[in-house]
């Protein structure tokens, strides 16, 4: 079976990792996914700043995109490829900020929400909740007939989020996903090689 690890965009949480943030990413990138998607939402942009430039050289080693998450500017210093916005933060960007980036991602919840980011700029969007997650424990999922009405809506790649394994992560490549993200296995899991065999 093909592995689906290369569809991988691997979410940050630092407060969910069993061990230090940076020897969790070490050891993620060995693995080649998608991308790291450095969200931390709890931290100031100097804080993130921080952060960030040590994350930046750990993907640089291993040849693995790093996503930066709503703090324009330091993306921008740091030359980064890629940035992820929630929908509201997307809004409010610059036209001339937007042209400075490769790939600019946000999160949605809806099929309008959808449309609306790709007509601002997107080159792909996040929608989610799929499954149950304890990230959202008290929220029930969408579901995939929701991923698959947002899919219709765009042309860009829709990436899914909320619950993904990898027993039920070939259902969502199924209904047309492009990558899937993924938080809580990977910042969580006790051993990283356990948790990647038979993605």
């Amino acid at each position: 079976m093909k592995s689906n690890i290369q569809k991988l965009i691997c979410v940050t949480n630092r407060h969910l990792c069993t061990e230090d943030i940076f020897n969790r990413i070490e050891k993620i990138v060995k693995y080649k996914p998608k991308a790291i998607l450095l969200r931390e939402k709890d931290l100031t942009e100097i804080e993130y700043e921080d952060i960030a430039k040590n994350v930046l050289k750990i993907c640089k080693k291993e040849d693995v995109p790093l996503i930066f998450h709503n703090f324009v500017d330091t993306a921008l210093k740091l030359k980064a490829d890629a940035i992820h916005m929630t929908f509201q933060m997307l809004r409010i960007m610059s036209s001339e900020d937007k042209e400075k980036f490769h790939e600019i991602g946000a999160s949605c919840h809806s099929a309008e929400e959808a449309r609306k980011a790709q007509s601002v700029g997107c080159t792909y969007v996040i929608a989610g909740h799929i499954f149950d997650t304890l990230s959202k424990k008290n929220l029930p999922p969408r579901g995939l007939d929701f991923f698959q009405e947002v899919i219709s809506n765009v042309t860009i790649p829709v990436y899914a989020i909320g619950g993904i394994n990898k027993d039920n992560v070939n259902s969502i490549f199924k209904a047309g996903a492009s990558a899937v993200c993924v938080m809580s296995g990977p910042m969580q899991c006790e051993n990283i090689d356990d948790y990647f065999k038979d993605w």
